[in-house]
């Protein structure tokens, strides 16, 4: 049966609650003008990586990305898939962390860090202890329930606009690329795809309809750092840790009975943000399955992993650790969302040239 609906949705979703909060201050502070280039650059480079990884993906149709791999050798195996499980267990750990101080910060301050952490946690290990299938079921729930909700949020978030702030509209220097704050920026961009190689063939899928699909992400990606670059203008802007945040908690609107809208939308996005954290996890999960006896059950994976998630969490003292630990991860990611793609496209290649030679 065709899921591809479900996984658009669930796509959409993860990276929406990765865009809103960190990736604006990168792409604010990467350059001071003309933030839709370095925008523009970074979604193309996501929409080429999406394109190369599910046509070489097409090749395999009932084989995951585990099942690719080791056909072609185990140390082809572990020479990818090693640093994508170290990849996707730092990024679980960090997002949460992140996460939970945002939380903290907006309306839980009296609450602990850890309490915060391990709620989130429990929550997101326990969608992953469900499998795949009631994943991506909970994925199109979400969307039903909270996506209408920011949609409100986002029309209402240019009632304090400014749009004289536009200009200037275009930027001759592209020293935005080598600014540490757009390699930073990448998580949003392409940290969340990687699941695509792991679902089939549990979740069949038509791979235009993903490509194509992760187009709507684009107003999303323009609008979380153009509304708070409209709203307060770039000087300003630059001084705020979440300036999409802040922009959202200028909205006045006198006949919604809620003081602070900043809360439901932060709700919202934390629960994409959960739904992201427990794919992850199932990647992960997927892959010790693999490395592991299969006498040990899967239940007790998932709470090794959750455990050890947590453990890292609370070990991050301040966002200054965090912020290093997002800069640091990027180069990991850089080479996970590079070499996969292309290793993947290029196997398929060898494939079918392959079995044409066969037949």
């Amino acid at each position: 049966m065709d899921k591809s609906l479900q996984v658009v949705i669930v796509h959409l979703l993860i990276h929406i609650g990765l865009i809103f909060f960190i990736f604006p201050t990168n792409i604010i502070d990467s350059t001071t003008v003309a933030h839709w280039i370095p925008i523009l650059l970074g979604f193309l480079l996501h929409w080429i990586l999406i394109f190369i990884y599910t046509k070489g993906l097409s090749r395999f149709e009932s084989q995951n990305l585990l099942d690719i791999y080791l056909q072609f050798g185990k140390p082809v195996a572990v020479i990818f898939l090693l640093p994508l499980f170290i990849y996707m267990f730092m990024v679980t750990s960090v997002t949460i962390r992140a996460y939970a101080e945002t939380i903290s910060l907006v309306f839980l301050s009296n609450t602990p860090l850890w309490a915060i952490i391990l709620l989130t946690l429990l929550i997101s290990a326990y969608i992953t202890s469900l499998g795949v299938q009631a994943l991506f079921r909970t994925g199109v729930l979400m969307a039903l329930i909270f996506f209408p909700l920011i949609a409100f949020v986002l029309c209402m978030s240019f009632q304090n606009v400014d749009w004289h702030y536009i200009s200037p509209f275009w930027n001759s220097h592209f020293s935005f690329l080598t600014d540490p704050d757009y390699l930073e920026s990448s998580f949003a961009f392409f940290g969340g795809f990687m699941y695509l190689g792991f679902i089939q063939p549990k979740i069949r899928y038509n791979r235009k309809k993903v490509v194509w699909g992760s187009l709507v992400l684009l107003p999303f990606f323009l609008m979380a750092v153009y509304i708070p670059v409209f709203t307060f203008g770039q000087e300003t802007a630059s001084q705020f840790h979440f300036p999409f945040i802040v922009a959202v908690d200028t909205i006045d609107i006198t006949w919604l009975m809620f003081d602070r809208i900043t809360m439901f939308f932060l709700l919202c996005t934390v629960t994409f943000v959960m739904l992201f954290t427990a794919l992850t996890a199932w990647v992960n999960v997927e892959i010790l399955r693999r490395c592991l006896p299969k006498s040990i059950r899967t239940s007790y994976i998932v709470i090794g992993l959750s455990l050890l998630t947590f453990i890292m969490g609370i070990n991050i003292p301040d966002w200054r650790d965090v912020d290093f630990l997002f800069g640091l991860n990027a180069w990991m990611r850089l080479y996970v969302y590079l070499t996969i793609p292309s290793s993947i496209f290029i196997l398929g290649w060898i494939s079918r040239r392959k079995a044409a030679a066969a037949t």
